[in-house]
């Protein structure tokens, strides 16, 4: 049995820091980290960057070179995601065997989850594509296009790790001047095309404006080589959520396909004889009706206040 030394904070600071890093209900959103390792080329610390730039603020970037090989061994890269509190990471590496290496991977419970393994091609900076760039730290639209990413079961598994890589914080709403950033992600004859758009909306003469989009970089294009996925156990243990973050059920509410919200209100049965209407001068009643409603009544109580006959008994002999 090994016990494990627990440390606590000195500061409020520190304290700050291990509060964050706890399990919550609803967790934080994914932070990435990017580093590089023993040799790397000018092409792979380009993509870092720029990878860097589109995961701002939920991105660091590591500056010192770190010999490591992360499908051999994954203690360094477990470590510095503990560190760093980055559950998503990219690894970029240099070698003659394996040339503009990018490793993509991410986290579960401080270990690694899934790791795929790519080799660029081609890749245009946005530094070399004239134009207005959209602002980062905004959350991006993604779009995957390719019969790759429905049939092939890996290419599921790399779609859903795209997904989590790319899809930056998690919010409730968006607004349609907001949406300014596309990534659209292509998988065609075992390349996979990574596209970075800005939204340009125009005039169109109607309230709904025309949509554009315009490139404005960085592109990549990228050779699938190595992977490394979760079993089918971990995949769905690492999907579990709490109880309490689901919302609850409410009972009687109910929503139609437009979206409106409907309730069912349960009321006892009403006497509508007794029910108030409008007063409007129609329905009253007039002076002569009213008068023989009167006449009416007295006839009726002295009819009620006779009094009563005695009936005789029939008696048997």
């Amino acid at each position: 049995m090994v016990l494990q030394r627990v440390v606590k904070p000195k500061t409020q600071r520190g304290k700050r820091a291990l509060e964050h890093k706890e399990s919550k209900i609803h967790e934080n959103d994914k932070k990435c980290m990017l580093m590089k390792g023993g040799n790397t080329s000018v092409l792979v610390t380009q993509v870092l960057k720029e990878l860097h730039m589109l995961k701002k603020p939920d991105a660091v970037l590591f500056k010192k070179k770190n010999i490591t090989r992360p499908f051999e061994d994954q203690t360094s890269l477990e470590f510095f995601s503990e560190k760093a509190d980055a559950s998503l990471f990219a690894f970029g590496s240099h070698s003659k065997k394996r040339p503009n290496n990018l490793v993509l991977g991410r986290m579960f419970d401080a270990h690694v989850l899934d790791m795929v393994e790519f080799g660029i091609e081609k890749f245009v900076s946005m530094l070399e594509i004239e134009g207005p760039k959209c602002s980062f730290g905004i959350k991006p639209c993604l779009i995957f296009s390719g019969e790759p990413f429905e049939q092939d079961p890996e290419h599921k598994r790399l779609k859903n790790l795209l997904t989590d890589f790319f899809r930056g914080p998690s919010v409730t709403n968006v607004r349609l001047a907001g949406l300014e950033h596309v990534i659209s992600v292509s998988a065609v004859d075992g390349k996979i095309y990574i596209r970075n758009f800005r939204v340009v909306l125009k005039k169109s003469g109607s309230r709904t404006p025309r949509v554009e989009l315009e490139n404005m970089g960085p592109s990549l294009d990228l050779v699938l080589r190595r992977t490394k996925l979760a079993s089918d156990d971990l995949f769905s243990r690492s999907l579990k959520q709490p109880k309490t973050a689901k919302p609850r059920k409410i009972k009687n509410i109910s929503h139609d396909a437009f979206g409106s919200k409907l309730g069912r209100i349960h009321m006892q049965t009403q006497d509508l004889g007794k029910l108030q209407t409008r007063k409007m001068k129609g329905l009253k009643k007039r002076k002569s009706d009213a008068a023989a409603d009167k006449s009416d009544a007295a006839a009726d109580t002295e009819t009620d206040t006779s009094p009563p006959t005695k009936k005789s008994k029939r008696v048997s002999e």
